[in-house]
């Protein structure tokens, strides 16, 4: 019998045993595929917010953490890449792909906030490119039309600013005599939006630093993950955790 009979061959090299990866080279491989999937999905797809102030109250509550859907007004790229909380990096180009919609008056927004656009802000939109805002006496029209207050919407002072009081700080781009109670009518120029604060007292919103150019728009806040009480104590679960508000979504 042959060597090409029994399928073997003089030419025939030893089979190289293959090492089997270490236990730390494969939770290396782990980690850093994990982290690329993170990063990839809160560029694109969804990130944490956390509510830090009153001005959406009582729609979304000090310690609300939402989850804001970024898909929904166009992935935008990372525009500033460095170490986080230190404000040391650099800026980056960034483009918007085509988004399935855009921002809409009723809408959640998170957005980077226009005076500082290292810090994000959470408003609800009233107005739209082209419309007309004006408020008399807290009431808000769009184009006319008087504009319905979110349900959960406050004032926490017991009466209106007067009309013609000027307010410090208010944006008037003629120097209006316009207050946060009384102010427009103004027009919004196109690629921008009016937004407002639910809690109509306490908000420094378009009212106060103008309109909200469509370029910071981040995404539409979606959903209440979890949500605690901070004045109250970590120790009573019970207490400091708001289980009703769990899986809220966010209108």
């Amino acid at each position: 019998m042959t060597t090409q009979e029994t399928g073997t061959s003089q030419h025939t090299k030893p089979l190289r045993r293959v090492r089997p990866k270490s236990t730390a080279r494969e939770w290396t491989e782990f980690l850093i595929t994990l982290v690329i999937m993170v990063f990839f999905i809160r560029v694109t797809t969804v990130e944490a917010y956390r509510i830090p102030t009153g001005s959406m109250e009582n729609t979304l509550l000090v310690g609300d953490f939402l989850l804001v859907n970024k898909f929904i007004y166009g992935i935008r790229t990372p525009d500033w890449v460095g170490i986080p909380f230190t404000g040391i990096g650099v800026d980056l180009p960034w483009w918007r792909l085509p988004a399935p919609r855009h921002v809409e008056p009723g809408d959640i927004v998170v957005f980077k906030y226009p005076k500082d656009r290292s810090v994000n802000y959470i408003k609800r939109c009233v107005a739209g490119p082209g419309q007309i805002i004006e408020i008399k006496n807290r009431q808000v029209y769009v184009d006319g039309v008087l504009s319905e207050f979110p349900p959960e919407s406050k004032f926490t002072s017991p009466a209106p600013v007067r009309e013609g009081l000027g307010e410090r700080g208010i944006f008037s781009p003629q120097g209006e005599l316009w207050n946060h109670d009384n102010f427009g009518p103004l027009e919004v120029p196109e690629g921008h939006y009016f937004m407002m604060g639910d809690n109509r007292d306490n908000s420094a919103d378009s009212r106060y630093w103008g309109f909200l150019p469509e370029e910071d728009v981040i995404g539409k806040a979606l959903i209440i993950y979890f949500s605690w009480d901070k004045n109250r104590t970590l120790s009573d679960v019970t207490k400091s955790v708001r289980f009703s508000r769990i899986g809220n979504w966010i209108k």
